[in-house]
């Protein structure tokens, strides 16, 4: 795999509607970054899972992920709950992991050029995917604040969903990413930890800003 040299990379994990897709926009946007949702990737196999019951394999899928357009990731089908559960399993398959893992890689090693770099958030960026990362992040928040984030982005798109169910959903994710045995959800050592329960989007973007900006002074 081709590594461009002199590239700035930005590591995030986190876990379920933490903001870290939110804040990781706004960062990789700041500083002309690549920006990948690796989650997002797995909500799209998720949807082809579902729309494509018959066809679904691995060669099937190999198809579509070398195919994979950034723009594929934008489609807010993926946000449904459903999507979000069956994602959550399919990223326990080991074979589909190593499918995925390779276009995350190019990803984040191989930016196309109009990029000073890449930034990458998900649940196993920091120690599977780019553990040489220049900056990593740990991005949380509690169980709660993050279901109502969900919940108001569900609403905003006009999906008949309850409070309630978002929260059940939000710690059934949890549970499957922090206890799965493959790249499960962890905070590794040398991640700084930004907790966004009582941050807005611009006051989370500031901090962020301010410790990148004195990391590659």
């Amino acid at each position: 795999m081709i590594k461009r040299k002199n590239i700035l990379k930005i590591a995030i994990d986190s876990p379920a509607a933490a903001g870290a897709g939110t804040v990781a926009k706004a960062i990789s946007k700041h500083y002309n970054l690549f920006y990948l949702d690796t989650g997002k990737i797995y909500r799209f196999i998720a949807f082809l899972r579902i729309k494509f019951p018959e066809k679904f394999n691995q060669k099937f899928l190999k198809s579509k992920i070398k195919s994979l357009k950034i723009k594929d990731l934008s489609n807010k089908v993926l946000l449904s709950d459903k999507i979000g559960t069956e994602a959550s399993i399919i990223a326990k398959n080991k074979n589909i992991r190593k499918i995925v893992h390779l276009f995350q890689l190019n990803c984040a090693y191989n930016p196309p050029k109009k990029y000073l770099g890449s930034c990458l958030d998900g649940r196993d960026i920091t120690y599977k995917i780019m553990p040489d990362a220049d900056i990593k992040f740990y991005i949380t928040a509690n169980v709660k604040t993050r279901a109502i984030r969900r919940y108001r982005e569900l609403k905003a798109l006009k999906k008949n969903i309850k409070y309630k169910d978002v929260l059940k959903s939000i710690k059934n994710r949890d549970k499957s990413d922090f206890n799965r045995k493959i790249s499960p959800l962890k905070k590794t050592k040398d991640s700084l930890l930004i907790n966004t329960t009582n941050l807005n989007k611009r006051a989370c973007f500031l901090k962020i800003k301010k410790i990148i900006d004195k990391k590659i002074k």
